[in-house]
Order: structure tokens, then C-alpha cells, then sequence
């Protein structure tokens, strides 16, 4: 981890950074910008599974923060920066080293600086190239709907990239065989900033068979009760696991602490996951985790308290049967209200104006 000082400094490069780069990056990538979140890719996705992108390309980049060259990314930076100062300082963080666990300093010569402010935003400018590249295909399939429809008919493929910082899909308006083909030209593409495709984790997969991105389970499906098909997304497994694992492991930490403070660390992790996928179809999965964490924290009232029968533990800690600690209750996750996430596209503002920009620059 780099020292409060480096942290410091990273920061204010970043702040100096950002507003030049914001301006080149591409609207399909979503991770680690102003006013961007993950719900705003999920969406992105929703949007072009509805309109006959059926087959997804799932890419996965083997170890991307690790790999990326130092070459190619400093190269990106140069044709956007000409203070040699403002260079030299992105060089020294990229290049300064690893203090490992057997206290040996090892050199880095790939990646980008990890635990480091200003990581996530070198990353995504290596990352752009994948963007820029599959936006300047986009630019040629034609300027609206009706172009892209007329190319299709004709046989030829549309497709559209969404990128979450190194995660990323293609949603891919044609043939298996299209999707396909495109594995090969974004592994050309990331080889130019030193990274590689994850060949067994890099699938190809139709909409109707469901794939998972950033926790969620994205497939189409009909709708009960009649022939209309729509595009879902669920917790996926993995995370509705995780955060089960999270509850276990806070319930498991012994019994000296107060039940006010274990209700404080449950509902810290409740609140997040909540939060996380209430725009999804999580009602069952919220009431799933309801159910969950009410057992596992009266199992851990009962270890507490095996002296007392369950009328008085009941008494004490169960008023209407709901975990409670003075002020402190369990949180409710079966009452997280679940909202459709306003599809925002190509609409989501900046926090810089045209001017700061220019004046960044």
C-alpha cells in the first residue's frame, strides 16, 4: 500500500488527470468515473437485450492491474500531457516497486500501482483502446436506428461494448459466428497495452441462456402468464453467497461483544447489498437474507445467553420477534423497497464544464 504521503500526491495528480482524460473517454465504460456506476452499465445492458442484441461476448483480461505496459500506457498519457513534471511523477508511481512480506523491494514493470489513488484511473486510460475501438465501429453501422436495422437486414452484424473498469461484454446484434469473430479482434486490440483474453473464461453466450455481470445475473426470459419476452436481472448466486458468508462470519465472532454491536456490523453489510441490487428482481433474494440473518443472530443470542429459557430471551432481545438493542435494531432487508434504475445512456453529466477542461489541459 503506498505511504499517506504518496497518497497525497497521487491524489492531487489525479484531480489534475481526470478532467483531460473525462473528456476523451467513451460513454460505454462506466467503472471508476464521476457520476458513472455499476447499475448504469447493468442498464446499458438491459437496454440493448431488449432491442435484438441476443449474443454476448463475456470478456475476461488475465490479471489486467498486473499487466498492463508501462510503455503503451505512458504513451496514451504523453499524446494528452506535455508537462515533463506531471510525467515523470505518473513514471516514478508506476515504477516504483513492491515492498513485499519478506521485507525484499521488487521491481514493477507491468501494472499499475495497486491500493494506489490513481490505479483506477490509469487503468481505464489503458483500457480505452478497447473502447475506442469498438465505438469507431459503431460510428460506421450508421447515425440512427433505421441505418443499423438496414445493415442488418443485409446480413452484417451491429454490436455495442460495455465496460466496467476490466470487466466487460459485447452485445452483439447478429450470428454466433459474429460474436465469435470478435474474441480475436479484442485480444488484438488489448495486446497493444499488454494485456491478454482469459481463453477459458471468455465465452460466448445468447441472452436467453444468461450470463453474470458485476453480481448480477443478467438472461431473457418470458414473462409468466404471457408470450411477451423480457430482460431480467437477478443477485446472482455468487453474491446472495457472499453476503450469506459475511452474516456467518460476524455471528461467528464470539459472544463477548454486546448484541448492539453485532447488529451494527450485520446491518453495515445489509444496507450495502441492498443498496447494491434493489433495482434487480431481488424481493425473494431480500427476503431469503430476512430470514438468514434473523436465524443466525438468534442463534448467537442463544449461545450468549444459555442460562436463560426462551421466554426470557424473547423478552429481552426479541420485541415483536425482532432483534433489538436499545436504539439499535436488525435491519429490515425484506423492506428495501425495489426500483427500476432509470436508464440515463449517453445522458449522464460531467462535473466539468468545456472550460475547465481546456483549462485543465
Amino acid at each position: 500500500m503506498p505511504t499517506a504521503r504518496d497518497r497525497v500526491v497521487q491524489a492531487a495528480l489525479k484531480m489534475v488527470l481526470e478532467p483531460v482524460f473525462e473528456a476523451d473517454f467513451k460513454p460505454v465504460s462506466y467503472g471508476f468515473r464521476p457520476n458513472r456506476r455499476a447499475q448504469d452499465a447493468i442498464a446499458e445492458i438491459h437496454q440493448l437485450g431488449s432491442r435484438s442484441y441476443e449474443w454476448v461476448l463475456e470478456g475476461d483480461i488475465r490479471a489486467c492491474f498486473d499487466e498492463i505496459s508501462h510503455v503503451a500506457l505512458m504513451d496514451r498519457v504523453r499524446a494528452r500531457i506535455g508537462d515533463k513534471r506531471v510525467l515523470s511523477l505518473v513514471k516514478a508511481f508506476l515504477k516504483a516497486g513492491v515492498l513485499s512480506e519478506d521485507a525484499i523491494l521488487r521491481d514493477t514493470r507491468t501494472g499499475t500501482p495497486q491500493g494506489g489513488i490513481l490505479s483506477p484511473l490509469l487503468a481505464n486510460i489503458a483500457l480505452s483502446v478497447l473502447d475506442e475501438h469498438i465505438t469507431a465501429a459503431w460510428a460506421t453501422f450508421g447515425k440512427n436506428n433505421q441505418a443499423r436495422s438496414y445493415r442488418r437486414r443485409k446480413g452484417l452484424p451491429t454490436y455495442k461494448i460495455v465496460r466496467y473498469a476490466d470487466d466487460f461484454v459485447i452485445m452483439v446484434s447478429g450470428t454466433r459466428a459474429h460474436a465469435e469473430a470478435l474474441r480475436g479482434e479484442v485480444a488484438t486490440v488489448l495486446t497493444t497495452v499488454g494485456l491478454r483474453l482469459s481463453e477459458e473464461k471468455t465465452t460466448v453466450v445468447h441472452i436467453d441462456e444468461g450470463f453474470i455481470f458485476l453480481g448480477f445475473r443478467i438472461q431473457r426470459q418470458r414473462q409468466q402468464g404471457s408470450n411477451k419476452w423480457y430482460v431480467y436481472t437477478w443477485p446472482a448466486k455468487k453474491s446472495l453467497d457472499s453476503a450469506m458468508a459475511k452474516i456467518k462470519a460476524i455471528t461467528r465472532q464470539g459472544t463477548n461483544q454486546p448484541l448492539a454491536e453485532l447488529l451494527r456490523q450485520i446491518n453495515a453489510v445489509l444496507r450495502g447489498r441492498t443498496g447494491y441490487f434493489k433495482h434487480g428482481v431481488s424481493k425473494a433474494t431480500f427476503a431469503f437474507l430476512h430470514q438468514y440473518t434473523w436465524g443466525r443472530v438468534v442463534g448467537w443470542l442463544r449461545r450468549k445467553h444459555r442460562r436463560i429459557n426462551w421466554k426470557q430471551l424473547r423478552r429481552r432481545y426479541l420485541p415483536r420477534w425482532w432483534p433489538t438493542d436499545g436504539e439499535m435494531t436488525l435491519f429490515d432487508a425484506r423492506a428495501v423497497p425495489v426500483t427500476r434504475y432509470r436508464y440515463r445512456g449517453t445522458a449522464i453529466p460531467t462535473p466539468w464544464t468545456p472550460a475547465a477542461v481546456r483549462t485543465a489541459q
